[in-house]
């Protein structure tokens, strides 16, 4: 049964919402405002739906008591009766919890684990990955900092994604991440397995985390990268150490402020991740059953390259489509996560 109370305060929410916009909101007010009508009006649309398929189908079983409607309404009841669990399903995922990060922007860190040089590349690799597969949702993929090896893979990247339902969807991709190929630098031709972690936070604003200046200590350094007379003569580099728990972060754009700007967002983000991780491990007693729970250490997804393969260890789900994938093509799997998500979630309910 879906609950008629919820369904009514959302729309009596909904309703406040949209009173409080035509009558024009207090300036602060209207980004937050509109922010909520925007990410209700969908569950709302749901909600008016199904309640109209409720109201055909009472008046559809109204009018068999009636000789000259009988017909009509014996032909409509079957189609009314077979699409309601439909629209029920629909809304009751409507009506789930929702991640308040889900529609912020996101920072992806990408960093080799076990395997030198070969896991290295594999960053490499997919930092292409995901570059690809924001080109083709159209989202937009800035490098906040990437530290490069003699071969061409990557020591350590961060880059920050902006577009629709970023978070949503790429959180999910937080872990280990392992491959097995033979490797480029082997001459031997022996499959070997590497791995690469990926950490994706959801983006802090500053009414998110409050750093006191107090707690970092901000260094500049000569930027390293593919020399040249600017790198060779400017501290432009930017090294902040957050005191309290430790972490430190890089931007090595050219200019210093845009540097410190930068390197500020990436802490704020590694903070509220931190935060975020207090609240799930209060909330489950077992992170690890929790798929998305963004644990680092959880080896999620391996990719056979002599088998062309990939599978996603959380779920079960192999694909014999690595090319694709690695071009990018990461649809399948996310949407496999996500609706595996829904479904822990409903039964979470349920129980």
């Amino acid at each position: 049964m879906l609950p008629e109370d919820r369904l009514r305060q959302i729309t009596d929410r909904f309703e406040y919402l949209e009173a409080k916009l035509n009558a024009g909101a207090a300036t602060g007010e209207i980004a937050r405002i509109s922010r909520d009508y925007a990410e209700l009006k969908p569950v709302v649309a749901q909600i008016a739906g199904w309640r109209q398929l409720v109201d055909d189908i009472a008046e559809a079983e109204a009018m068999l008591a009636d000789p000259e409607m009988r017909d009509l309404a014996e032909e409509e009841l079957p189609r009314l009766r077979a699409a309601l669990p439909e629209a029920e399903a629909a809304l009751q995922l409507a009506l789930l919890p929702r991640d308040e990060a889900d529609a912020r922007p996101a920072m992806i860190e990408i960093r080799p684990g076990t395997g030198g040089e070969e896991a290295a590349l594999f960053a490499g690799d997919l930092l292409r990955m995901y570059t690809r597969h924001c080109e083709a949702r159209g989202w937009r993929l800035e490098i906040v900092d990437l530290q490069e090896t003699e071969l061409g893979g990557v020591k350590e990247v961060t880059a920050r994604i902006e577009g629709d339902g970023v978070f949503a969807r790429l959180k999910f991709e937080s872990g280990v991440h392992r491959v097995q190929r033979v490797p480029e630098t082997e001459s031997g031709g022996r499959i070997h397995t590497s791995a690469a972690t990926v950490a994706v936070l959801p983006v802090a604003e500053e009414v998110d985390i409050d750093i006191p200046a107090a707690d970092i200590r901000i260094d500049t350094m000569r930027a390293s990268g593919a020399g040249g007379q600017h790198v060779n003569t400017t501290d432009s580099a930017v090294r902040i150490t957050h005191l309290p728990t430790g972490i430190v972060v890089t931007s090595s754009e050219k200019s210093q402020h845009r540097n410190r700007e930068i390197a500020m967002g990436v802490l704020r983000a590694r903070l509220y991740d931190l935060e975020r991780q207090k609240a799930a491990d209060a909330m489950a007693a077992d992170r690890k059953a929790q798929v998305g729970s963004g644990d680092r250490s959880e080896r999620i997804r391996t990719y056979n390259f002599p088998q062309g393969r990939v599978t996603d260890h959380r779920i079960n789900l192999t694909l014999y489509k690595l090319d694709q994938v690695m071009a990018g093509d990461l649809d399948e799997v996310i949407d496999a996560l996500v609706s595996d998500a829904q479904a822990r979630q409903l039964a979470a309910m349920d129980g």
